[in-house]
């Protein structure tokens, strides 16, 4: 690459995925795992999730997206590659803090899955309880 072209990183999580996120200037093409975001996130929602900080920052059409994911679901992944982008944008330009901040973009949903417990069927789930 040469030096004129500039990389912007952002890495993404949510539940058990992570999303590391590349922004170049560009005309708008967007990758995950070298397909395209159609045919990746197989639902249009998934798509407009994944995509919502460049539409919040009007910017959709100015950078290529390429991302690598891993890990959890689909959805999941669309939330890993959102916050992503999101963290990318805010280091290629710092005054779209405000505008993502309250769009909710940045902020990285604390939600996990919680662990199984010893001496019970599930996470939260009790055995049966028989009186007689």
């Amino acid at each position: 690459m040469s030096a004129e072209t500039s990389v912007f990183l952002g890495t993404g999580r949510r539940k058990s995925s992570t999303a590391r996120v590349r922004i170049i200037a560009g005309s708008g093409k967007t990758s995950v795992n070298d397909r395209k975001f159609e045919t990746y996130f197989t639902h249009e929602n998934f798509v407009r999730r994944a995509l919502a900080p460049l539409t919040t920052a009007d910017a959709k059409e100015k950078f290529d997206v390429i991302v690598n994911v891993a890990g959890g679901g689909i959805s999941s992944q669309s939330g890993a590659v959102a916050h992503g982008i999101a963290r990318a944008l805010l280091k290629f330009n710092p005054e779209l803090r405000v505008t993502l901040k309250k769009a909710g973009h940045l902020t990285r949903d604390p939600r996990e899955k919680e662990r199984k417990k010893p001496g019970q069927p599930g996470a939260r789930k009790r055995f049966q309880f028989s009186k007689r």
